[in-house]
């Protein structure tokens, strides 16, 4: 069973779960007059050109999210849910989609040269997992440890493809495929291609081990002296994640050339352009001879 037909099958009952828990949990906050404010907002927004009804609610960004328990009474942890209900409310999916059709996911077109090391700022700490259930934490830069406390080799060199949606998967494919035929001889490049899934249902122990289940293949860490695509998963809320690499749309994909201390170098969106590849493959050699 492929991942999308996967997940069509459980965002049905995802959506009835999690309708009734909202419910829970808007009866237990009636008293907070803030969060009662913040949650008022999620009503259904009329669009005047096609008189159809659409629901904006942050699930369709991300994975739904309630305050803790012991938290209920704490007025800066409500303060900042507040906010990041009202980040999510500004923008939905259908957003997202009327913005893919206007550029076809070219946020912005990328830089023909690479970001001096001095300017460049260093990669979020994601932790993924292989097909197998092996984790890593990326980005695998110098003085790093993997999982486990075992020491990795540190690339000269790593490609990170984010995508948030099946839909982004030929995206990844236009920058990440070429990439490993340019560079298919290299022992210090490495590749990823990191699946973001922000469902709390999804990200349940027993289901993510049926997924990583349903997609497993074999994996090689360029061992062999070939460069391959390492395909991994993350789970959990990557809000602030994206908050910090400024991702807003999350149906396009996001690459990034990192060097061996983890600092983005270099940075594409969508589909590549032959003139993009080219600028993506003169960063890497220049990484690649850096010291």
């Amino acid at each position: 069973m492929s991942c999308t037909a996967f997940f069509s099958r459980t965002l049905d009952l995802l959506r009835k779960m999690l309708r009734m828990k909202r419910l829970m949990v808007l009866q237990h906050h009636r008293n907070s007059t803030a969060f009662e404010s913040s949650l008022s907002k999620l009503t259904v927004v009329s669009r005047n050109h096609d008189h159809k009804e659409m629901l904006y609610l942050p699930s369709q960004r991300t994975t739904y999210r309630f305050l803790d328990f012991f938290q209920l009474g704490d007025k800066e942890a409500i303060a900042k849910e507040r906010a990041r209900l009202s980040d999510e409310m500004n923008r939905g999916y259908f957003a997202d989609m009327q913005e893919l059709k206007k550029h076809g996911g070219k946020i912005v077109v990328a830089s023909d040269t690479i970001v001096p090391a001095i300017e460049a700022v260093k990669f979020p700490s994601l932790d993924a997992t292989f097909s197998d259930g092996t984790c890593i934490k990326l980005p695998v830069a110098s003085e790093e440890n993997a999982d486990g406390g075992s020491k990795m080799i540190t690339p000269h060199a790593s490609l990170i493809c984010l995508s948030f949606r099946a839909h982004s998967q030929k995206m990844i494919d236009s920058w990440s495929v070429p990439f490993v035929d340019a560079f298919s001889a290299s022992d210090n490049l490495r590749v990823y291609e990191v699946s973001i899934i922000e469902s709390w249902f999804l990200s349940l122990k027993p289901i993510r081990w049926l997924l990583l289940r349903s997609t497993r293949r074999p994996s090689s860490d360029g061992k062999n002296g070939t460069l391959q695509r390492q395909q991994v998963y993350s789970f959990g809320d990557k809000y602030y994640f994206r908050k910090e690499l400024k991702i807003l749309n999350l149906l396009t994909g996001y690459i990034f050339l990192l060097d061996k201390f983890g600092r983005i170098r270099w940075q594409g969106f969508g589909l590549a352009t032959e003139k993009e590849l080219n600028s993506l493959i003169t960063c890497t050699s220049l990484l690649l001879k850096e010291k």
